[in-house]
């Protein structure tokens, strides 16, 4: 299972105020600044955001590496994912694919993907299976 991701991004202010927009739709509200100083020489400083007592998905400054990731959210219904895309949108991303069944995968996936400021592929996931219902 993973803890956590660093995202490295080109202009953090830029990518707190857009995380800040899309992350809460999917309950990820926690936020939380770690300096750098604080850990090894050479540590970066971090901008986390999280959930439920954990904080998982942190931003650090430097040479964003678009291709090199791809972060898909869970999202606890269809409907959180339209409101995550929408939130998104708003928030300046540039769309991949809008919401709906990703029938290459399963037809009881439904998600939409984004890119972010940097140019990441965010995927708003929904898998029913996985969910109590």
């Amino acid at each position: 299972m993973l803890d956590h991701i660093f995202l490295t991004v080109s202009d953090t202010d830029r990518s707190i105020a857009f995380y800040e927009q899309v992350l809460p739709v999917l309950g990820i509200a926690r936020r939380l600044d770690y300096d750098g100083k604080d850990g090894p020489p050479g540590h970066p400083d971090l901008k986390g955001f999280g959930a439920e007592g954990r904080m998982f998905f942190w931003l650090r400054q430097g040479e964003a590496a678009p291709g090199a990731v791809h972060v898909g959210f869970i999202a606890a219904s269809a409907a959180m994912v339209d409101e995550a895309h929408a939130a998104a949108m708003a928030a300046g991303a540039a769309q991949i694919h809008p919401p709906g069944p990703q029938l290459h995968y399963d037809p009881r996936y439904y998600a939409a993907q984004v890119r972010d400021p940097d140019g990441y592929s965010l995927e708003f996931v929904f898998k029913s299976w996985q969910h109590d219902d």
